[in-house]
């Protein structure tokens, strides 16, 4: 099954190119929800001190105003990636006034869907654009599932690494196109085997009783305020989180056999009415309800554990970016934020996360069947709501297997793809990180959603009191955490700027929003 990651491997190596991987890029960005002295959802708008969320390239906010994201540049080094990240965080901590950031990415007491406000980026068409998407989102899924808050981690292979690759492979296809059908490959790869990561790095295995609203359930009843289940790993990738049926319901979703394919999956969802959606209308009373009746509003509302991605131009569509010049990086959406880490996320998952797709580079990747899609999502919800069962069982191909009995033999196959990154780094990190994953699926109680359940057991706590205690702890570590002068003025002067560039969007609109609505959907 895995001779080819094998075959690929050999290759490289015997050919003296090891060292290709040393110049792969890497970013990642974090959300955090900011939660008063209360520990319920911030009502504040998001800190001018931090900038404007428009036009700031690395503080800005999701779904709601209360939603922080923190985005990194690519960086060739994952040191340097945490290490801005946690200068960001840093940042932001020194300018909450009585606020901190939300340790886990399940939210904190939620006292309905008012309670959350939706995230505003000023009067510009390309402002008032991101603010109504996010009004339909919360039309069409509800805002309380809007604030569950996730790690992405975004990856690139080097330049330099294709022309070699393509040549190994014995492609004939221009380059670009050939680096977008091996992208394409990666993510296939990545969707039969992503239950891993929920497994691995998951850390939802509970959520505050007030995430329902009182709406019935199946989960269990840790305390009078907690749900659980006793073998979750990541809730927040199971069934209670977002998730897209209407695609479903009407016979579209995402494919992923090619990127032309996939391309037109989703404009496809994006053109076509959805009956449901005509019911919430667009303009009701003179306000904006949403962006449009369709499937989709825009691409990025479609679900996916994982997206492949081209750096837009302007105000250009992210499907039309990837037609005109293919895929340029991949973006991992799968991991909860590490709760038991202050910068949500850790130098050994950092290193295993790029090894893992490597993995799923050099893997053999058919294209995904009908009867292997519904596995693909079958096996994701059971991982994540079952994942450390002894017992679970996943599907592959025809068979059942237990999920420790396939981790364990993806992880042995990874090894050879580690000591291949290892080559190119100093203390052999990557082999580490594998080895702290196999240590996992051999004792389901290392992973860190059976480490959050275990602490709130032995302290007597439910989920919000284990979260708001690792959220202090967390904000203590950032308070107490000198910031370089130089960094300060970095992001001071990224706040001011942000805020100018918004102003100059503004000044510079000449036409209406409609016709700025119109003109971008119209792109082709």
């Amino acid at each position: 099954m895995y001779t080819r990651v094998s075959q690929r491997l050999d290759r490289l190596i015997g050919l003296g190119h090891s060292h290709l991987m040393h110049n792969s890029a890497m970013g990642v960005e974090k959300e955090s929800l900011r939660v008063n002295r209360d520990g319920g959802i911030a009502q504040t708008a998001h800190p001018s001190t931090l900038g404007a969320a428009l036009t700031h390239p690395y503080i800005t906010t999701d779904y709601s105003e209360a939603l922080t994201e923190f985005i990194t540049p690519p960086f060739h080094d994952i040191r340097r990636v945490l290490d801005f990240l946690r200068d960001s965080q840093q940042f932001v901590y020194q300018r909450l006034d009585g606020e901190y950031l939300w340790a886990t990415s399940m939210p904190c007491v939620v006292a309905g869907e008012t309670s959350i406000p939706v995230a505003r980026y000023g009067s510009s068409n390309a402002g008032k654009m991101k603010h109504v998407y996010r009004l339909g989102l919360g039309h069409r899924y509800g805002r309380v599932m809007q604030v569950i808050a996730g790690v992405h981690f975004n990856y690139s292979f080097p330049p330099e690494f294709w022309p070699v690759y393509s040549e190994l492979e014995g492609n004939r296809l221009p380059l670009q196109d050939f680096i977008s059908e091996s992208y394409m490959a990666l993510i296939r790869n990545l969707q039969r085997f992503g239950w891993l990561i929920p497994y691995l790095f998951g850390a939802s295995p509970a959520i505050c009783k007030s995430f329902l609203g009182g709406a019935p359930t199946t989960l269990q009843s840790f305390n009078e305020n907690t749900y659980y289940e006793p073998y979750a790993t990541s809730l927040r990738m199971g069934d209670i989180g977002y998730q897209n049926n209407k695609e479903n319901e009407h016979g579209i979703k995402a494919s992923y056999d090619s990127l032309a394919a996939y391309i037109d999956s989703l404009a496809c969802a994006i053109r076509t009415p959805c009956p449901a959606c005509e019911g919430i209308g667009v303009v009701v009373d003179g306000e904006y309800r949403q962006l449009n009746a369709n499937i989709l509003q825009i691409e990025n509302e479609y679900y996916s554990t994982i997206r492949p991605k081209q750096l837009l131009q302007g105000n250009e569509k992210p499907t039309l970016a990837l037609k005109r010049r293919g895929i340029a990086y991949v973006e991992l959406r799968s991991l909860d934020v590490n709760a038991f880490d202050p910068l949500g996320i850790n130098e050994r998952q950092l290193h295993f996360l790029e090894c893992f797709l490597l993995f799923c580079l050099l893997h053999r990747s058919p294209g995904i069947s009908a009867e292997e899609r519904l596995a693909i999502d079958d096996n994701e919800l059971r991982a994540a709501h079952r994942g450390r069962d002894p017992e679970l069982t996943l599907t592959r191909g025809t068979q059942q297997i237990r999920l420790r009995e396939w981790a364990t033999e993806l992880l042995e196959q990874m090894q050879a793809v580690c000591e291949l990154l290892d080559q190119s780094s100093a203390g052999a990190p990557y082999c580490a990180a594998l080895a702290e994953q196999q240590r996992k699926v051999a004792d389901p109680e290392l992973t860190p959603s059976a480490r959050m359940l275990n602490e709130m057991r032995d302290r007597g706590e439910g989920f919000y009191h284990f979260a708001r205690r690792m959220s202090e702890i967390h904000q203590h570590f950032f308070n107490n955490l000198p910031l370089s002068e130089n960094r300060e003025r970095f992001f001071k002067d990224l706040a001011l700027k942000s805020i100018e560039d918004q102003k100059a969007l503004e000044a510079a609109d000449e036409i209406s929003f409609p016709e700025y609505l119109q003109r971008y959907f119209d792109q082709s």
